[in-house]
């Protein structure tokens, strides 16, 4: 506190007067019965010295402002009570003057305590006059009163603070001298006005210019200062938004305007014009809270906020402490979110839905590389819905329907997009067979790894006997593929471009499954759902879960977002979160928003991955392998080098898509929270499931936006270990096939005959011929003999590549491609 220059015998003066009058003074204004009794003088003058002489003032609640990630675009207020502190400079004149005339004109004059004043108020208060009972109470002792209760710790001295007693009125006293002596004029004024209550929720003067005004307080004219200044003595009496106090806050108004011209702030001609004009406020309340976000559909990132705010430990040791402290604690807090992409989300998902479906259609966007949440958005609107007057439908469910149950559509304040309380997450399909493929990568096993996939493959997986998942009177899992056209051999690019089950299965197979769910849990998969926490551990059988590459375990859109948001980012996992940079009242940086991120995947694990996933989504690099894409649309929609995955699950009733550049990992998630078994077909292909959502806001997240290639990956992790696969053109099929697993290759012989020279029935070569890596699959051609001697025309092989006849030297020749 800066000391202000006083009169030594003033102050002298000022405290013995005080310490000799107040028990007179002060108890003859509270109890005239003794105004005069010396027992009540001297009780007065011994209080009064044995009051502490320091006031500690705690600061009053201040309102916190959630800020888009360019730190200017308003997101949302959170706030206890609706105040932020201003400098005096930033109040215009007139109010500093108004409230002056309002409440003490000789404000500049005493040193706190207006002795004159007090002695008035005791004239006046036993003569029984015509002006009511007067107070007496400076600027300042007012402010000590306010000071007082916003530092108690506890309701009863909240009471004590503001209970009309001699004790209270002798402890503002000499509390308003100690704060006279230590602070200017100026700093008592700017601390008074921003602590006082200006009713209909706004303290301070900031927020009350503007809830009535709808101006910051430098801009307040005469009549607008004066309607405020008039406020603070009785808020509710002088509320002008009502129907009964708007007379009595116009006819207050005038008498503070009159007021300032007696204090030689404005003449009477202004004071005229100024009780000339109607007076006019706006009401409007500041918006507090997730529910009342600025933005439509904002709120779902708001309130993700909210709850990574009340589980940082750094904000306090409980929740209530941590809630408070947001709501009062005067945070500037720029959050993650890209307005950009969050207004292409809001738009997306809404986008191509039909009026009557039910599904959520949920779409997170992740930046790879720091974690940050750039949006949030589903089809749902984040409010409670109205008991009165209900917009939401009966449930889905048909058990919850069957009792008048209402749904979650359109309003909700559930965290769909995020997890927690009863939102366990939804089925992703196929977007988990990346966990498999990252596990293989890992164990050394290449991208060109090739497994002949069957129409329907028998695991070592054993589940409920005659399951529907079981092989026909079995206990084995038998998973099969979407369409027969998926069987053949495949490799790591083809098998995630045409979501191979029946080649992620036997894949997961060999890793362990329980080796997969690591990975996903590396990758910040986590299993809200009890029976899924149970299947992952290894007591509840973690390594006979053999459907968990097929997605069947429920996550979130968030969690996935950033399951390959951790990929396109070379490996380095970072923890969601929704903040950039959060500074308190007094302009400090904490560092809890600073990211939190670890390497968890090898760099080039993450990039093979990656060059696989650009498969599905129509997109490749210079070591892509692609054939088949089952979103092969995203690449052109974006315009930009993108990598992904689709995922539907049994019967379609959940649809899930990934798509990712180097900037944003977008995962979108269609599925029917009320109702998981909903009958509601939820296919990623139709115009109004999933696909769109994502692409689109992945499309207008990038608008502006640099194109940047991700990385190929290079080493043995695209090839592998490659040996030499034996010639056995021209040989038994017995034979060749003995040769070819006597030098550890897994064979295969094809069901088609092609035409060679060599004599039919036998092996006319293999697929691929030369080179492949080590225990890889090699196919074993069939001749049929169509080529015997000397061909005549070209050879062709599957696929329908032409080779030229062989040339003609006495023996067999082996096609040569």
């Amino acid at each position: 506190m800066r000391k202000r220059d006083h009169n030594v015998l003033t102050n002298a003066a000022s405290l013995l007067i005080c310490g000799l009058l107040a028990g007179v003074v002060v108890a003859a204004a509270a109890f005239p019965a003794v105004a005069m009794s010396g027992l009540a003088a001297k009780a007065g003058a011994e209080t009064f010295g044995a009051l502490p002489s320091e006031l500690t003032v705690a600061r009053a609640p201040q309102i916190s402002y959630l800020l888009a990630s360019d730190g200017k675009t308003p997101l949302a207020t959170m706030y206890d009570e609706n105040r932020k502190d201003v400098k005096l400079k930033d109040v215009s004149p007139l109010m500093r003057k108004a409230i002056i005339a309002a409440e003490d004109h000789d404000f500049y004059k005493h040193n706190g305590v207006d002795l004159n004043g007090v002695a008035r108020a005791f004239v006046n208060n036993q003569s029984g006059g015509g002006n009511g009972r007067q107070g007496a109470s400076t600027l300042t002792m007012q402010y000590v009163r306010l000071a007082i209760a916003y530092s108690a710790t506890h309701p009863a001295d909240v009471v004590a603070a503001t209970e009309d007693t001699s004790a209270r009125k002798l402890r503002e006293m000499k509390y308003a001298l100690q704060i006279d002596k230590e602070l200017s004029k100026d700093e008592i004024l700017e601390r008074y006005l921003n602590i006082a209550a200006f009713g209909n929720g706004a303290y301070g003067i900031y927020a009350a210019s503007q809830v009535y005004f709808g101006v910051p307080p430098s801009k307040l004219d005469i009549q607008q200062s004066a309607m405020l200044a008039g406020m603070v003595k009785a808020p509710t009496a002088f509320d002008p938004t009502t129907p009964s106090g708007y007379p009595q806050a116009v006819g207050r108004r005038d008498y503070v305007i009159q007021n300032m011209v007696q204090i030689g702030a404005i003449t009477q001609q202004q004071a005229d014009q100024a009780k000339a004009i109607t007076l006019k406020v706006k009401d409007k309340r500041t918006p507090n809270g997730c529910v009342d976000t600025l933005e439509k559909g904002w709120g779902f990132f708001c309130d993700y906020f909210y709850r990574w705010w009340m589980g940082q430990e750094t904000f306090g040791s409980t929740t209530y402490d941590r809630e408070r402290r947001l709501k009062s604690g005067g945070f500037t807090i720029v959050t993650s979110l890209d307005a950009q992409a969050q207004r292409g989300a809001d738009k997306a998902v809404r986008n191509h839905l039909g009026a009557t479906s039910k599904a959520a259609r949920m779409v997170a966007v992740i930046e790879p590389g720091t974690g940050r949440v750039r949006a949030l958005a589903v089809n749902r609107n984040f409010k409670i819905d109205d008991l009165k007057h209900p917009q939401n439908g009966i449930s889905s469910d048909p058990r919850r329907a069957k009792k008048n149950l209402r749904g979650s559509y359109p309003n909700t304040t559930n965290p769909l997009l995020t997890g927690g309380g009863d939102i366990k997450g939804y089925q992703a399909g196929s977007t988990f067979k990346m966990f498999t493929m990252v596990a293989a990568l890992e164990k050394g096993i290449p991208l060109s790894y090739q497994i002949n996939a069957p129409e329907t493959f028998k695991s070592n997986y054993i589940v409920e006997q005659n399951s529907p998942a079981a092989c026909p009177n079995t206990h084995f899992y038998c998973p099969k593929n979407a369409s027969k056209s998926m069987t053949g051999v495949h490799n790591m690019w083809t098998a995630f471009g045409n979501s191979v089950n029946t080649y992620f299965v036997p894949l997961e197979q060999q890793v362990g499954a329980d080796n997969v769910i690591k990975v996903a849990q590396k990758l910040g998969i986590t299993f809200r759902d009890s029976e899924d926490a149970r299947r992952a551990t290894k007591e509840g059988g973690a390594n006979q879960w053999g459907a968990f590459t097929l997605g069947v375990s429920a996550t979130t859109p968030l969690e996935l977002a950033n399951a390959y948001a951790t990929l396109a980012a070379d490996g380095k996992y970072c923890e969601p979160i929704p903040v950039q940079e959060i500074r308190d009242p007094d302009g400090n940086k904490l560092d809890v928003a600073n990211p939190r991120c670890e390497q968890r995947i090898s760099t080039q694990v993450a990039r093979a991955a990656v060059d696989a996933a650009r498969c599905p989504v129509g997109d490749k690099s210079s070591t892509s392998k692609c054939q088949g894409a089952t979103a092969r649309n995203v690449r052109g929609i974006v315009n930009a080098p993108v990598a992904g995955k689709s995922g539907t699950t049994d019967s379609e009733k959940t649809s899930a898509l990934v798509a990712m550049t180097k900037q944003y990992a977008v995962a979108g998630i269609m599925a029917d929270p009320d109702w998981p078994q909903t009958t509601q077909k939820m296919g990623h292909d139709v115009p109004n499931g999933i696909n769109p959502a994502v692409y689109e806001t992945l499309r207008d997240a990038m608008k502006g936006k640099e194109r940047i290639d991700f990385t190929p990956p290079s080493g043995k992790i695209i090839e592998g270990d490659q040996r030499s696969i034996p010639d056995v053109t021209c040989q038994s099929i017995d034979s060749a096939k003995s040769r070819l697993q006597g030098a550890g290759f897994e064979v295969v012989v094809s069901d088609n005959k092609v035409a060679s020279s060599c004599p039919p029935g036998t092996a006319a070569g293999t697929s691929p011929d030369g080179r492949t890596i080590k225990g890889g699959v090699v196919t074993i051609e069939v001749s049929s003999g169509a080529g015997a001697g000397t061909p005549t025309g070209p050879v062709v092989k599957p696929g329908g590549v032409q080779l030229p006849p062989p040339p003609n030297n006495g023996r067999p020749g082996r096609p040569r491609g």
